[in-house]
Formats: C-alpha cells, structure tokens, sequence
C-alpha cells in the first residue's frame, strides 16, 4: 500500500479486530458513524481495516467495499492448566505473532492513520502494537465487562480504553484506569427502529394472542442446542401463557417442528419456529416482553438500549467466561435474571415464570435495563477516536 499524500479534509482511520460478530459488527456501527459525522463536516473518511482472511471481519469488510488487508496471527487457546497453555498449536501459534506484528507495521507506516481503533480478537494485537511503534493514537474498545485477552495485552499502549461498563473500571489495571472512558458498546442503529406491528405483518402471527406476553428466543445465527433444548421441555407450559418466537438455528428447525406437531392447535398458533431472524430483528425485539438468550456482549448492548427484561443462558465455553461475567452483571443490576450452570426446564419455568404472570416484575426489569443501555454508544466512540487523533 502507498503511502499518498492525504487531502486536508480526509480522516484516516485503520480498523482492526474480528473472527467474532461481537467484535466485527461494532467496528462497523464505528466506522458507519464516523463517516457519517464526517461528512457533515464536509469530510470524508479513507478506512484500512486489518485482519484475517477467515475471520467474519474479511466477509464484512468486503460486503460494505471497505479495503482490506490481512496480517499473520495466532489464537492462543486458553486453559486452567499451565501445560496445556504450552500446547504444540499454541506455540506454533505464538510464533506467527512476530511475523503479524512486522506486517502490521508497515501497513501502519504506508497508510499513517490518524488513529488505530482496536475492538479485540486475537487479530487485533499485531496492529496494536504497530500502532505504538508507529506513534501512531491507539483507542480500544472493550465490548464485554471484562477487558479481553487481546485488550489486556494492548491496554499499556492505548491511548484511550473505551469500556461498555462503569463496572469495567475497577477491574482495569490501576495504571491504564486514567485512560478509560465509558462509551457503551455501539449498537446498529436500525434495532432502535422497531415496530411491533410489523413483525406481525411479516411474520405472519396472525394466531398470537396480543393480550398475552410475546417471549422471543433465540441461540444466535447458529442457534444454541442446550437452549433449543430446555425450550422445548417447556413448550407446552409456556405457551400457555406467552406467545413465543422461537429462532432456533437452520440447523434445528426440522426437529422442534416434529416436537411442535403434537401440540394441541390453540397453543401451536402462538409458536412461531424459524432457523434465523434477519431483517425483521428489530421488528421482532420490539414485539418481545421478555428475550431468552445468550448473553454475548452485542446482545446485552441491544436489549439494555431496547429495555427488554431477559433470562440469560450464558454459553459456558465464552473465552474467559465472559458470558457468564456479563449475565451475573445485569441480574446483579436487577435487569436480567442469569441462569448459569445447569439449566433445566425446571430451572427456565421458575425464571420465565414471575415475568410472565406479573407486568409490573417485568417493567422494573425493563427500567433496570434501560439505565443499563447506551444507545448513543457509537457516537460517544467516535468522540474517543476524534479526541484521540486531535491529541
């Protein structure tokens, strides 16, 4: 890449973080925001986004026409036990991370950011660290409660960490806690622009009963077996009170709908089975009372901006048991209810249940969760870059 002359009106910016949605898409919500508030100023924005070419970061990049460029990289697989953190795909991980970081470099001297915008993943420490050879403005921006592996290891070099959570800050290294700032976790802006209606319109849900409570649950893309699971152990029981939107991952579908088939035809009219909600998602989240999920950092960011009341199924295997972190975090604040270890039917009834039954338990949860959100997160990020590029 050549290192052009850049025009006076020009913010250039190199993006770096992915191989997960949570890390990809508030990069995007980023980068999205910035132009925008750019070109108001009569600017425009000149983007590097850096990463791997298997990551979910390539594919975004390309969807949006956004360069992008690839560096060596290793995963560190992590463990409890020290000799298994010494594997052999470890280490022979770690020893791609000098040759990222010498890439890295000489992407950040060609095309001289005005700042590097970090937002975690193992792909984001090469670029980081070039970034601080380079003296080049560093922002992190951590989206779970606890600083990431990857952000722990830059947290020294950044010149602004930008943390979803006023609870992140007591756990921030007492050295780097001066250069933290509270920004909230960037959220795509059409999730705020749901309605209801729609969702019935194009949904077809013409067999829910709108006076009853709408439970929406969903796994993610893929779906989560162990939610799908104790979803359908309770089918019956909570259809009987709710209306439920059921996204269960492709994967998943012909199963429950064999499940679905014996339930009696006044409780089947108020289950509505799909493999994946797309554009209808804000539609959908607005017509929920209640959400059952995991609790990934973009999910909490959503339902605490949205206000939705939520039982969260954290996934065990999160790397460092984020998931749990942040679900314990909400029901702490009173705006979730966190069920963790085993979950059973029995378990998911005794959650679900006091909601379902009591509107009022319900909108104290949903006024817990909007203290919580941050709605204007993306904006507050971009005033960190700004702020960072302007010294």
């Amino acid at each position: 890449m050549r290192n052009e002359p850049r025009h006076p009106g020009t913010f250039r910016l190199i993006v770096t973080g992915g191989g997960t949605g949570g890390h990809t898409y508030p990069a995007l919500t980023a980068i999205r925001t910035l132009q925008n508030r750019l070109a108001v100023e009569g600017r425009s924005l000149d983007v590097l986004w850096i990463g791997t070419a298997e990551g979910l970061e390539a594919r975004v990049a390309r969807a949006e026409g956004i360069p992008f460029a690839t560096v060596a990289t290793g995963k560190i697989r992590r463990s409890s036990n020290p000799l298994k953190m010494m594997s052999a795909a470890n280490m022979r991980d770690m020893a791609r991370v000098p040759l990222g970081v010498a890439q890295a470099r000489k992407l950040v001297a060609d095309f001289l950011p005005d700042v590097v915008l970090a937002t975690g993943g193992y792909v984001a420490v090469p670029a980081g660290l070039a970034a601080r050879m380079c003296r080049r403005p560093l922002v992190l921006h951590e989206q779970t409660v606890r600083l990431g592996l990857a952000n722990r290891k830059l947290a020294g070099s950044a010149t602004r960490i930008a943390v979803s959570s006023e609870s992140t800050l007591p756990l921030l290294p007492a050295e780097v806690r001066g250069a933290a700032v509270v920004t909230g976790n960037p959220i795509r802006p059409e999730v705020l622009t749901g309605h209801a209606d729609k969702a019935v319109q194009s949904l077809g849900l013409h067999g829910f009963d709108r006076r009853l409570p709408t439970v929406y649950v969903t796994g993610g893309a893929q779906g989560a077996q162990q939610i799908n699971g104790v979803v359908r152990d309770s089918l019956s029981w909570l259809l009987e009170g709710a209306n439920v939107i059921h996204q269960c991952g492709p994967d998943h579908v012909e199963e429950l709908r064999r499940y679905a088939t014996a339930l009696p035809a006044g409780l089947a009219a108020r289950y509505y089975l799909t493999g994946f909600v797309g554009p209808e998602l804000p539609d959908v989240l607005a017509l929920a009372d209640i959400v059952v999920s995991r609790s990934g950092a973009g999910t909490l960011a959503e339902l605490t901006a949205l206000g939705k009341p939520a039982v969260f199924i954290p996934l065990a295997t999160s790397a460092g048991n984020e998931q749990a972190h942040n679900a314990s975090h909400l029901e702490e604040s009173g705006a979730a209810v966190a069920l963790l270890g085993d979950v059973t039917a029995d378990r998911l009834r005794a959650a679900v249940g006091p909601l379902l039954a009591d509107p009022a338990r319900r909108e104290a949860m949903a006024r817990s969760a909007r203290a919580l959100g941050r709605p204007d997160a993306a904006d507050r990020l971009v005033d960190v870059v700004l702020a960072a590029a302007a010294g």
